[in-house]
């Protein structure tokens, strides 16, 4: 168990040592040199002696009123035409439906189709029944025809 603390208290100090030596290395990093503050200024001192002397403006959109700064107008940008593969491909010719169609019904009388189904399959027996007493009735008629020719 010695070795153990032992380890682990020497792994710490390693650490803490590392750890200074990173905010050394960050506070030399964040500190201005001397010669580089000299080489910003003597920079910065250029820019505005330049920037007085040539005053070289280009407007690009918008229109000066003055005239000396009217030269330095730029003409508007020529755009390149081009073929848009995407648009030059005509679409498919597929017959496609109104999703609105299918909303509505096939038939405008479904409604009263259903209501009355009920009425409809009994008088659709019935009619059957009397067309198969009619052709029964025909029969009997037929044979005793027959029955009577002989």
């Amino acid at each position: 168990m010695a070795s153990e603390e032992g380890s682990i208290e020497q792994a710490a100090a390693t650490r803490q040592e590392m750890l200074r030596a990173l905010r050394a290395a960050q506070e030399l990093l964040n500190t201005p040199d001397e010669d580089s503050v000299q080489v910003k200024d003597k920079k910065n001192d250029q820019n505005e002696n330049s920037e007085e002397t040539n005053l070289n403006m280009k407007f690009r959109n918008y229109v000066p009123h003055d005239k000396q700064l009217q030269e330095g107008k730029l003409p508007p940008p020529e755009l390149l035409k081009f073929e848009d593969p995407v648009a030059a491909v005509p679409p498919p010719s597929d017959k496609k439906e109104d999703p609105f169609v299918n909303i509505a019904p096939k038939k405008p009388n479904w409604d009263l189709r259903r209501d009355v189904q009920k009425k409809l399959d009994k008088l659709d027996r019935r009619t059957q029944k009397a067309i198969y007493k009619l052709m029964e009735e025909q029969e009997k008629e037929k044979e005793l025809a027959e029955q009577e020719n002989q």
